[in-house]
């Protein structure tokens, strides 16, 4: 396995908890999470076992104060944890972020004490594993035009509909469901052996194959009132609040991949020889390395940067649009770049560089695509003149 660089601790990790928490992060990848993380790709297939032992080193509840049994730190240190694992697995990372921060971020924030009761120990240490269902077949980015309904009847809520590219569907026991009721979007935790939900076949895909996604089905699902999480026509707001750090998580996760590429065409670089001599020696080579570099540190300072704004009651919206537009363009090109240094050894499996190129595409996809994070930069910074 190729080395992690080392961070400034001053800039990126502000405490001395962020940099023990990097340290531990770190030691676990390099020990759990290399050796397992090129067969889990070839299988598609998540590692729930390793999942788990990540809610084990207290990582699931990482954003969850520390009196509801969480670790009680911030973005940061969710920024941290997303970049050293994506460093060797970003599939796993993705099943990470749709646990940690989809599931159980989110329903932190919205739940009220007694669904905390019911529900947070068991996501926090692993031994339920959480999705979160909002993409529909026919709605993407327009997500307020969701077709899934909610109805009241009697104590009850029944809904119906789809929702589909779920990662975690497969796996998870526990899902947080928006849908419609009476046009408002409303917020609901549904547990799997609820009567009427089901799951599709796995849905096959061209990246982040560690992690798996397919359809959720409802069809008059019954879910207790006491699983609305928040109040009626909340759902809104309980998506907007959870947005700004599941964005910062996917630019940490194109810091990984970017850092990873960037490491592996640099070594190469100096290994690989042609007409005599290192292809490090080759300007254009140089100008591969040297552009990733410069953008590995872009997307760090931007990310790292942001992140610090990012706490509760503190929202930064063009912040997290502008890292998440960044990060996921910038760490693509680095991939891509690196599969250019090392020619045809990078189309093929051995150094992994054509995994994380798979890979770091779906960042310019989910999480909000690049067209949605252009257009609500533009809205906002047109709304400020």
């Amino acid at each position: 396995m190729l080395v992690q660089p080392s961070i400034d601790p001053n800039m990126y990790d502000p405490s001395e908890e962020h940099q023990m928490l990097r340290r531990t992060v770190r030691d676990f990848v390099k020990k759990q999470v290399e050796p397992q993380a090129e067969s889990h790709d070839q299988s598609g297939t998540l590692n729930q076992g390793l999942l788990k032992k990540l809610g084990e080193l207290g990582l699931h509840g990482i954003t969850v104060p520390e009196a509801a049994g969480g670790a009680g730190m911030d973005a940061v240190a969710s920024v941290i944890v997303h970049e050293e694992i994506s460093y060797s697995d970003p599939g796993l990372a993705l099943a990470y972020l749709a646990h940690a921060l989809l599931f159980v971020n989110n329903f932190y924030h919205a739940s009220n004490e007694e669904q905390r009761d019911r529900y947070l120990d068991k996501v926090m240490s692993g031994q339920w594993i959480g999705a979160m269902g909002m993409t529909e077949p026919g709605y993407g980015t327009d997500v307020l035009g969701m077709a899934t309904t909610a109805e009241k009847v009697g104590d009850d809520y029944v809904l119906n509909g789809r929702k589909t590219m779920i990662t975690n569907g497969l796996e998870a026991n526990v899902y947080i469901i928006y849908a419609q009721l009476a046009g408002r979007i409303t917020t609901f935790v549904v547990e799997r052996d609820q009567a009427g939900f089901s799951t599709s076949e796995k849905i096959p895909k061209c990246g982040m194959r560690a992690s798996t996604i397919c359809e959720l089905v409802l069809e008059n699902v019954k879910v207790p009132a006491k699983n609305l999480l928040g109040k009626e026509g909340g759902g809104v707001t309980n998506m907007m609040r959870n947005l700004e750090i599941e964005r910062l998580g996917l630019a940490a996760m194109s810091l990984g991949i970017g850092q990873r590429c960037l490491d592996v065409m640099t070594k190469y670089s100096t290994e690989r020889e042609s007409f005599g001599k290192p292809i490090c020696e080759y300007g254009q080579i140089q100008r591969y390395i040297g552009e990733s570099y410069a953008k590995v540190q872009a997307i760090r300072a931007l990310t790292y940067g942001v992140a610090k704004t990012v706490v509760p009651g503190s929202r930064n919206r063009l912040g997290t649009d502008a890292v998440k537009l960044y990060a996921s363009v910038a760490g693509k090109e680095i991939a891509d770049a690196a599969m250019q240094v090392l020619g045809g050894w990078g189309y093929c499996q051995e150094y992994r560089v054509e995994q994380f190129w798979r890979d770091a595409k779906l960042i310019e996809i989910g999480g909000g695509t690049l067209e949605a994070h252009q257009k609500n930069i533009t809205r906002d910074l047109t709304r400020s003149i």
